[in-house]
């Protein structure tokens, strides 16, 4: 699928992450089950990562980043969106909303984006072995939270954890159970953005909880294991619905052909033969923007001070809050911010030419620049 005319002319779709993130993982099962032919760049798991400033200036701190030619895309909440709306499956692309969920999809959005992004993920990461926040990566994380993390404290919240995954799994399990008639959450014959989300967030706590990929989250700051694992909740006498889900869905994305061609950060030359292709690619005049049920709010936008040309900082609205990034809004509706990015502080635009880079309103927080934080 997703190889005929259409396709042919497209630009090209490159994806920008590491093995061990967990929201890298996404996009590359939603690439795969849309049957998107993608590169895969490998950057570092902490910053700086100058492959993406210096081609796009995207000063963004988090992972994963898509480029779809020269627009860019921040947080898998919206590059999954752009990824269902620029390759249809009308046009031969799988979907990860097929008909039998098509009719929640906003249900299906707020499963994938509000439960298994965020209440799900904090009690999966709060199973990373403590060593692993004793190394750099734990004092780069501690300056994108915020705060200092004590490593001796999380690690003695590990069973804790482990009980609010329990929760989790008990509240997931009544979606799961009936194997007769629903092979997958919502129904359908085939997987939706909801299997796909609760999958990778299983699989990677059920990985990091055993310390597998550690070294390279840490960039080799600790060793792979020295884990407890998530077994003593996530298993199939507790949970039999979710994990037999768990290994079908597993089966069925490894029955889907590889779309993926990767280059590994090392591989300069690789890199640079990427940024040409990116950079050859034509900027479209009109905005590629995400339909939404009503345009943008002209009026409201702009007596929040946001309206088109206006200078603003984009930040989210969680962790990483003190690294917003700055350029000039090029486009607003209710789901989407579009901006054209603020030169270095060398003076100098990206190496790939014009970009317009990509945020999701949903957590993020966009004001007008040099506007107090209220």
């Amino acid at each position: 699928m997703g190889t005929g005319d259409a396709s042919s002319a497209r630009p090209p779709v490159v994806l920008f992450g590491y093995d061990s993130s967990p929201f890298t993982t996404k996009v590359k099962l939603a690439l795969r089950l849309k049957q998107i032919p993608y590169i895969f760049v490998v950057v570092p798991s902490m910053m700086p990562r100058p492959v993406l400033k210096d081609n796009f200036n995207v000063t963004y701190r988090k992972i994963p980043v898509l480029a779809i030619g020269r627009e860019i895309y921040i947080d898998t909440s919206l590059i999954l969106e752009a990824l269902e709306s620029q390759f249809p499956s009308a046009q031969g692309y799988g979907t990860l909303y097929p008909s039998s969920s098509a009719s929640f999809r906003p249900l299906v959005r707020g499963f994938a984006s509000y439960w298994t992004d965020r209440p799900l993920f904090r009690v999966t990461t709060g199973l990373i072995p403590s060593s692993v926040w004793r190394t750099h990566f734990g004092v780069d994380r501690s300056n994108l939270i915020g705060h200092k993390l004590d490593a001796e404290k999380l690690g003695r919240k590990v069973p804790q954890n482990l009980s609010g995954l329990d929760l989790q799994l008990s509240l997931l399990e009544p979606l799961l159970s009936d194997q007769q008639s629903k092979a997958w959450i919502f129904g359908g014959d085939v997987p939706s953005v909801a299997d796909l989300a609760l999958w990778y967030q299983l699989d990677w706590g059920e990985k990091i909880s055993r310390g597998e990929g550690i070294g390279n989250l840490t960039g080799g700051g600790t060793n792979d294991g020295d884990g407890e694992g998530m077994g003593a909740v996530f298993n199939k006498d507790r949970y039999p619905g979710i994990i037999a889900w768990f290994e079908r869905f597993k089966a069925y994305v490894a029955g889907l052909p590889s779309v993926e061609t990767k280059i590994e950060r090392d591989n300069a030359e690789g890199v640079t033969r990427v940024m040409q292709q990116l950079k050859q690619t034509l900027l479209l005049e009109e905005v590629p923007l995400l339909a939404t049920p009503a345009g943008p709010h002209y009026d409201l936008d702009g007596r929040n001070g946001l309206v088109a040309g206006a200078d603003v900082t984009i930040a989210p609205d969680d962790t990483g809050r003190d690294s917003p990034t700055v350029g000039t809004l090029v486009a607003l509706t209710p789901e989407e911010a579009v901006i054209t990015p603020q030169k270095t502080t060398e003076g100098t635009g990206p190496a790939v030419g014009e970009v317009r880079i990509h945020f999701p309103r949903t957590g993020f927080v966009i004001r007008p620049a040099g506007q107090a934080k209220l």
